[in-house]
């Protein structure tokens, strides 16, 4: 026997009608989930950036840039980005002076990794880094921040070391 279920409209429903409803539903909930979970990493477009200068011999260089301030956007940083385009980059803000590596395991894009000290002066420069590497790349002393920028920026530029970057997070001199 088929069991039939009165709605109050009076209408006749069929209970396995309503399962495959639901079911339609739920996979539709979970590709909706599973798709938000495929383009996070492609968030950046929803960041803001601020304003950073790095005061090179050639004179004053201008980037705007994302400020990674947290573990998840620091673990996050730059990994599965296509491109980067050459005024952009994004500043990693430790928060306090220590000795920093980083890799670029899942980073697509070959970086520019400018080690900056607490007074805004670039301790180091690692130019043209290996994408999808987990080489490690060490600071070398103690920063509180590092900024990446599309590889061959430093050279083009003439970034060096003893520059001074300019943004909210350095003290100044």
């Amino acid at each position: 026997m088929h069991n039939v279920i009165r709605t109050r409209a009076g209408s006749r429903t069929d209970p396995h009608s309503r399962h495959q409803t639901w079911m339609q539903v739920g996979w539709i909930a979970l590709s909706i989930f599973c798709l938000t979970l495929v383009l996070a990493p492609f968030r950046a477009d929803a960041q803001s950036f601020e304003r950073l200068t790095i005061v090179t011999a050639a004179g004053p260089q201008r980037f705007e840039v994302e400020v990674a301030r947290n573990d998840a956007d620091r673990a996050q940083g730059l990994m599965f980005r296509r491109s980067l385009a050459a005024d952009r980059g994004m500043l990693f803000d430790f928060g306090h002076s220590e000795p920093v590596s980083m890799w670029m395991q899942n980073t697509y894009v070959s970086l520019d990794m400018i080690f900056i000290r607490p007074d805004g002066t670039v301790a180091r420069v690692a130019e043209r880094t290996e994408p999808l590497s987990q080489k490690i790349i060490s600071s070398g002393e103690p920063v509180n921040a590092v900024l990446e920028v599309v590889a061959g920026t430093a050279q083009r530029l003439g970034i060096k070391p003893g520059d001074r970057v300019e943004h909210a997070m350095f003290r100044k001199t």
